[in-house]
């Protein structure tokens, strides 16, 4: 159980604490509501550009790092389809630092063209190294126009193509910024060695002068059921054949959530899985080979992914798959093996809760979806899922005509 307390400022800017006087260590973590997902089909990567301008100096402070690492701390930040988020992690004495800082890149950036300069160039060099350049790097970049026709998650998170961050301006900067990057398009949670009041305080001081914007609707198109299996053959410079194979899935805070998410740990979780046991030590098709879903805030998808081992084929390989699948379609699970399958996810979760950063960011990231009270929720709702759920939506979801496949051949 994480306990919190949660209060709002005139501005909008939804703020949690949780308490934990164990620690000397506190946590900053500032969660904007803006992902890939928010940016403009021919003005892609904007998300991902923007987590490195905010390091590239704000208003009133050229670098944005060396206070921090003088006061003891350490920060970094990660975007994906959905959120942009920030954490800091400093002595709980050395607290104000980080409010400093995050309030004063919230107000405004230095909008410095040389800075936007450099960090095009590097967002560049990470597309071409990450992407481009990197072996089976251009996965993500085939299948989701394959998988999405309607919804932006159709793009990655590091834009569509290179261009669209080459070319980018200084007022594209300036009007993405002030759409998303404003206190009621945020969640700042406070975690460690603190006092309520006392961030009461501070987030009155740093942030409460902030003006809030006016953030766009987030209605995006969505998906209509896909009626007929999606298919397309890549080649590429890599060493050996994979296969990525997605099916449409739900929300991530849809009710049979938990239930699909156990489908794909039941597939992958573990050294004795099912994938594994059978497809690389049985019947050696694979090399590796894994299930997961994408836990998307919005319809998200259930993938297989693996790699091939040399001289089997594609078709074989894809039928060592559906093979597994076709089991857990028609096999019940056995209560037992579900069992060690929540006692693993629960095991996880409160290795997570021992942590004040990851209690943060589950807080963060659980108030996005609507409650951070949803936290202490999650064991319980795994604990529900039953052999019946599995069976259900297994036969839902996991049908070819619901099916988008990335064969990617190695040259």
């Amino acid at each position: 159980m994480v306990s919190f307390n949660k209060f709002k400022l005139d501005n909008g800017l939804t703020i949690i604490v949780h308490e934990d006087p164990n620690t000397p260590m506190a946590v900053l973590n500032l969660l904007y509501k803006v992902g890939s997902k928010d940016e403009m089909a021919h003005k892609t990567g904007f998300a991902h550009l923007f987590e490195h301008l905010m390091f590239g100096g704000s208003k009133n402070i050229e670098n944005f790092d060396e206070p921090l690492q003088r006061a003891g701390g350490e920060n970094n930040a990660f975007t994906n389809p959905d959120i942009t988020n920030y954490y800091d992690v400093v002595p709980a004495q050395n607290l104000e630092t980080a409010f400093w800082l995050e309030s004063d890149r919230m107000l405004s950036l230095s909008f410095d063209q040389k800075v936007l300069d450099v960090q095009k160039g590097v967002v560049c060099e990470e597309f071409k190294e990450r992407y481009i350049n990197e072996p089976y790097g251009m996965a993500w970049l085939k299948l989701r126009p394959l998988a999405y026709k309607n919804h932006p998650y159709k793009w990655a998170t590091i834009g569509k193509e290179l261009s669209h961050i080459e070319n980018a301006t200084m007022q594209d900067v300036k009007d993405f910024f002030y759409k998303f990057y404003r206190p009621n398009n945020a969640i700042l949670v406070v975690a460690g060695g603190v006092k309520t009041e006392d961030i009461k305080v501070l987030a009155e001081k740093w942030f409460g002068p902030i003006p809030a914007g006016d953030v766009p609707s987030k209605d995006f198109p969505q998906e209509e059921k896909q009626a007929e299996k999606r298919t397309l053959t890549y080649d590429d410079e890599v060493p050996f054949n994979a296969i990525y194979k997605s099916f449409h899935m739900c929300n991530r805070t849809h009710p049979d959530y938990h239930a699909i998410d156990i489908i794909s740990d039941l597939l992958s979780l573990g050294d004795s899985n099912r994938l594994t046991q059978s497809l690389v030590k049985e019947q050696r098709l694979f090399s590796s080979v894994d299930a997961y879903i994408t836990g998307s805030q919005d319809n998200g998808l259930f993938m297989f992914e693996g790699q091939l081992l040399d001289g089997v084929s594609m078709e074989d390989a894809e039928a060592g798959i559906n093979k597994e699948i076709e089991k857990i379609k028609q096999e019940k699970v056995e209560n037992l093996e579900l069992e060690k399958i929540k006692n693993k996810i629960e095991t996880h979760e409160l290795l997570g809760a021992t942590s004040i950063l990851n209690k943060a960011m589950e807080l963060a990231y659980f108030e996005n979806l609507g409650d951070a009270d949803m936290l202490n929720k999650e064991a319980s709702k795994y604990r529900k899922v039953t052999p019946e759920d599995i069976h259900r939506l297994a036969n839902e979801i996991l049908v070819e005509e619901n099916s988008s496949t990335l064969y990617y051949n190695a040259k």
